[in-house]
């Protein structure tokens, strides 16, 4: 039997609902301005174009790139933050368990996070390893470098802070220091390679 104590409850519950989806619609505004600085980790994906500017690792801006060139390797800006990317405009990625020498992430690995091969000839900062596939790797200030196929349009760092294949991966900031703490991606998570 239905009291007319339940029948006051029933029409309230729309007016509730309407209630949260401005809540919600200013908690990700709040949320999405927060993301733009760079400094935030975000439960949102987080995708930004490059930089009108992607100009090539060892030109110069006003962040301060990379001091020498690799053939292929530009930077961009992405988030807020200027990262090297491959001649594509993709971000470019370090892994945390890789060394200078050695790059850790192989089979099913490389297909999901492609090593960026290098030429022969590279200059200070950029160096090369040979992989276990025989393959030549581009490395820059020690870390072997991997786009990442889960970007699907050059500008984004969606594989920034994930934790995969046994290590997390960073995009790589064209100022050769750490990835910071926020990044741009929703899943950062560290702050160093």
């Amino acid at each position: 039997m239905i009291t007319s104590h339940d029948r006051l409850k029933v029409p309230n519950r729309p007016r509730r609902a309407l209630l949260v989806i401005p809540a919600a619609a200013a908690g990700l505004a709040a949320l999405a301005a927060c993301s733009s600085s760079g400094s935030s980790s975000s439960s949102a994906p987080a995708s930004s174009t490059p930089s009108a500017s992607s100009t090539p690792a060892g030109g110069s801006t006003a962040s301060g790139t990379a001091a020498a060139t690799a053939a292929g390797v530009k930077t961009a800006s992405i988030g807020g933050v200027t990262v090297l990317t491959n001649a594509k405009g993709f971000t470019l990625y370090s892994f945390a368990p890789d060394t200078a020498t050695k790059s850790a992430c192989n089979g099913a690995c490389a297909t999901a996070w492609p090593p960026q091969t290098a030429s022969a000839t590279v200059t200070s900062p950029y160096t090369t390893i040979k992989r276990s596939d025989g393959t030549t790797q581009l490395v820059f200030n020690g870390h072997p470098l991997y786009t990442f196929t889960g970007d699907t349009a050059p500008g984004t760092a969606s594989g920034n802070g994930v934790n995969a294949f046994g290590g997390l991966w960073h995009e790589v900031p064209a100022s050769g220091a750490a990835a910071p703490a926020g990044g741009t991606s929703p899943t950062s998570g560290g702050g160093a390679y």
